[in-house]
């Protein structure tokens, strides 16, 4: 069928090219022997008409019909000569077009086309995307090929906390705040390995009263030790949020990124469109889908779908999002850098507002991006900076309030 397509597409090109150059030499200026032979015609129809009235005589007007018949040859001839040499650059402009035409096409499928690539059906897609699925690396696998993050350098005195913070959770390792202490620092510190197996103690401690932002956080962390990458153990982490918060959208964000790494942006896409359409607008999960949306929706057989302005429920204007720059830059990035620039943004966030101060909608809005990224506690201790800085404000602690209730604070 492929080839039958190709076959009367070329087939149409051939006749669109070629018609205009070969049409009719009416509509071209007419030739002065096609001139020439009308008016000798007209002497001859005349040399008739003045035989029958009597005004020549029939010798004479033999004579003329001799002389003007040998005009008229004369002039035929001439007119075939002229209408040749008008056809002759019609006809070789036409094949010479065409010729290249068919050359380049040719020549530009061979190089970018796949003419010998069998039919791929929707079962032979779904069973390929189950096999990349089925074949994922192992967590300590892709630990061990993520790329090397540089550790931050801490200054001496935060240093030293952090390793008495580590050797008192070995002497107590039965100890849930010093776990999640550990974990929070360990992942402030870019050691996301050791954040990830603190947190997956800190959950395994608490049994089935973990959390689902406890379940949240080992899943991020486990994305991120795997450079990204969402294992079977990030997988895990990611159903047993869900299944304490159905609605919980880092774990739907995720479970998005790994339906686009098994090869099912099918599935992938509705729940991203659905996670901007809820927004809200200023999410940190916001601008790494709205980077990938369209790419997203086209394989995902969307074409004409069209991503909101603003994703519902937030207050677009309570903070500068990322510029266009900033958008064309992340179309680019791997997972992990994606992640990271998440995560600058935030801190970019923490920094200002502790420095300069600001509204209480930017406030909640770094209460609620927090807990997305991993940092639970750290957010609980914003959520009480917060509470301190508007206790005086009864609308504004309502909308820090709000956010803490949306963030699963206390």
């Amino acid at each position: 069928m492929f080839w039958i397509i190709c076959a009367a597409l070329v087939a149409v090109v051939a006749i669109a090219i070629v018609a205009p150059l070969m049409r009719a030499r009416g509509l071209a200026a007419e030739p002065a022997a096609a001139f020439d032979l009308r008016i000798y015609r007209d002497q001859l129809r005349e040399v008739e008409r003045d035989l029958e009235r009597g005004v020549i005589e029939p010798a004479d007007a033999e004579r003329l019909r001799i002389e003007i018949g040998r005009k008229v040859l004369n002039a035929d001839r001439a007119l075939e000569r002229e209408t040749a040499a008008r056809r002759a650059p019609r006809a070789v402009v036409a094949v010479g077009v065409l010729l290249v035409l068919l050359a380049g096409s040719i020549a530009l499928y061979l190089q970018l086309g796949a003419p010998e690539r069998p039919d791929e059906p929707i079962a032979r897609r779904i069973a390929e995307a189950r096999a990349i699925y089925d074949k994922r690396p192992s967590q300590a696998e892709a630990e061990a090929s993520a790329p090397k993050r540089q550790p931050a350098e801490p200054d001496a005195e935060y240093a030293a906390l952090i390793e008495r913070l580590r050797e008192a959770v070995k002497a107590n390792p039965e100890d849930p705040r010093g776990l999640e202490l550990l974990a929070e620092h360990e992942s402030r510190l870019g050691n996301t390995v050791a954040a990830k197996d603190a947190q997956a103690r800190l959950v395994a401690l608490r049994g089935d009263a973990a959390s689902a932002t406890d379940w949240s956080r080992l899943a991020a962390l486990t994305v991120e030790a795997a450079g990204g990458l969402i294992t079977s153990d990030a997988e895990t982490a990611i159903t047993r949020t869900l299944e304490r918060d159905p609605h919980n959208p880092q774990a739907r964000f995720m479970t998005g990124l790994l339906d686009i790494q098994s090869g099912r942006p099918d599935l992938a896409f509705p729940i991203w469109a659905q996670l901007l359409a809820e927004g809200p607008a200023d999410a940190p999960w916001m601008m790494p889908i709205r980077a990938s949306i369209g790419d997203l929706a086209w394989f995902a057989g969307r074409p004409d779908y069209t991503p909101p302005e603003t994703g519902g429920g937030g207050d677009a204007t309570a903070m500068r999002g990322p510029d266009a720059g900033a958008m064309a830059a992340a179309e680019n990035m791997t997972p992990e850098e994606r992640q990271q620039m998440i995560q600058g943004m935030v801190k970019g966030l923490e920094d200002r507002l502790s420095s300069q101060g600001g509204t209480p909608q930017e406030w909640a809005r770094l209460i609620g991006a927090l807990p997305v990224i991993g940092q639970a506690d750290h957010a609980q201790d914003i959520l009480t900076e917060a509470r301190a800085r508007f206790s005086s404000d009864a609308e504004a602690l309502k909308v820090i309030e709000t956010a803490a209730e949306q963030a699963g604070l206390k």
